[in-house]
């Protein structure tokens, strides 16, 4: 028997102690009682710190008040039927639902497989991760799932599939080549904070392109080590308990199955041509309010999920037809009735998520936890690199307990981008630094709203896997993406390689 490194011991004795923790859903419970408690107490006292957002003074809200009580079980319905991310997932699964009964997702895995090398997986899944930050949050619901299925089909350990695709979209989220609605949306924030020290600065909404350009070979790369040379090594004594339905996606195709995939890609070729073609017009009903396609708010990111249903069914139902899988309508309604049977233990812990988040946002214990924080860096004095590195700390552990990115950095930007301006470090540097953070410990949170997902997905293939399992295996890539990211940054500015379009790092 192979001794344990050190390190091995320590991930296994979190993941002990992380198994050992409630039910995900009783857990939100138990944060839900004390998120009521700690804002009772801290309710009590007065705060000399401004809301940035609103200009008033931060005030802690009793959520154990009779009105607040009153208001929460009249939101209850409401917070758990708005919950963005259970709408997200349940639309996207119809669509992929249907592609996996009637075949076309293993079809196209066994195609994929046949001209992918095994040893190149775990890159081209981090890659494909990395690219999905593109389409808002279809890489949680597609990408991670796909991780595991490929993996599992060319003969590795799923889980090590799963993780690899969680680090790249999610542990690597501000890694991409590829421009997104994020970029603007935190430049805009940034900006507003530049403007309390500058009334006149404008900045790019690139700011950060060649950075998080940059990022995706060093996500990719670190990604790729980490997974092939720690994660799966240790998952080889984890026995899997169940045998999925893609167990056959390493057979070579048949004529049957050939043709059905060539009609079915075709079809989905034809619908982006006409998707492409649609959004080409400056005219185009896709365009923001600025004339552009990836704008925050533009109807093509606000479509991205419906987009992915309709990209995925309708090769789903040609691949059927021409296969003989599908012979009715009742064949595509079976397909989605499946995938949202798998989905009934995901709703059960959403359900609670949603009381819990609500509740912690009402009681505004977050905003204190963030500005409380920012005062404490602002007033340690520190130099400008490490000042840099304390708010990727800071980010990161923020991140933790305030799970959206621009809702933190509407926090923080007022206070990190005019502090930095005054020690001379740019607000495109500032917003690099925070993006760092916010996303290296995102895979490590279980109250990030997608992460009881992955552990669903997980379960797939290994029953026993609770939060401890998940957190014990992202561990390694958040420590080395923190760390290596970090040092990325302050060696781009030390060689003073651009940030981004029209961006410096000193100010």
């Amino acid at each position: 028997m192979t001794q344990k490194t050190l390190g091995q011991r320590a991930l296994s004795t979190i993941e002990r102690w992380g198994n050992a923790l409630p039910d995900p859903a009783m857990l939100f419970v138990g944060l839900l009682f004390v998120v009521w408690a700690l804002s009772a107490i801290f309710s009590m006292f007065d705060y000399e710190l401004v809301d940035p957002r609103t200009g008033t003074a931060v005030i802690v809200h009793n959520q154990l008040s009779a009105d607040a009580l009153a208001t929460f079980m009249t939101q209850l319905v409401k917070n758990f039927a708005h919950f963005h991310p259970i709408g997200v997932v349940l639309v996207a699964m119809l669509g992929i639902g249907v592609a996996e009964h009637t075949g076309f997702i293993n079809t196209g895995l066994k195609a994929l497989l046949s001209v992918t090398a095994r040893w190149l997986l775990t890159p081209m899944i981090i890659l494909v991760g990395i690219v999905s930050h593109t389409a808002a949050d279809a890489g949680y619901v597609l990408v991670i799932p796909l991780g595991g299925v490929i993996f599992y089909a060319a003969g590795r350990h799923p889980l090590a599939g799963i993780a690899a695709a969680f680090a790249g979209v999610s542990g690597g989220f501000s890694a991409n080549f590829i421009p997104s609605a994020i970029d603007p949306m935190l430049q805009g924030i940034t900006q507003t904070g530049a403007q309390i020290l500058n009334p006149d600065i404008v900045l790019n909404p690139l700011n950060n392109y060649y950075f998080t350009s940059l990022s995706s070979i060093v996500i990719i790369l670190l990604g790729w080590f980490i997974t092939d040379r720690i994660v799966e090594p240790r998952l080889q004594g984890t026995a899997l308990d169940a045998n999925p339905s893609t167990s056959d996606v390493s057979e070579s195709l048949n004529a049957q199955e050939q043709k059905a995939l060539r009609y079915a890609l075709i079809s989905m070729g034809v619908a982006a041509v006409a998707l492409v073609a649609s959004a080409i017009p400056e005219t185009s009903a896709w365009r923001g309010a600025g004339g552009t396609l990836t704008e925050f708010g533009a109807p093509l990111m606000g479509s991205i999920v419906p987009l992915i249903f309709v990209l995925f069914l309708l090769p789903a139902v040609v691949y059927g037809v021409v296969a003989g899988t599908v012979k009715s309508s009742k064949d595509v309604i079976e397909g989605m009735t499946k995938s949202m049977q798998d989905m009934g233990y995901y709703l059960v812990i959403m359900f609670f998520i949603a009381q819990f988040i609500y509740s912690f946002s009402a009681s505004n214990l977050g905003i204190l936890l963030a500005l409380e924080g920012a005062e404490l860096l602002k007033a340690s004095g520190l130099p400008g690199s490490i000042t840099v590195i304390g708010i990727v700390l800071l980010t990161a552990l923020l991140n933790l307990f305030v799970g959206s990115a621009s809702a933190k950095w509407a926090l923080l930007a007022p206070i990190f981008v005019p502090m930095l301006m005054q020690l001379g470090i740019s607000p495109d540097l500032t917003q690099a630094a925070y993006r760092v953070g916010d996303s290296t410990s995102n895979i490590i949170t279980p109250l990030m709203p997608y992460f009881p997902l992955v552990v669903v997905y997980c379960q797939k293939y290994v029953k026993s896997t609770g939060i401890g399992t998940l957190v014990a295996m992202m561990l390694p890539y958040t420590l080395t993406f923190i760390v290596a990211w970090t040092a990325f940054l302050l060696l781009m500015w030390g060689l003073e390689v651009p940030l981004g379009l029209q961006a410096n790092y000193e100010y």
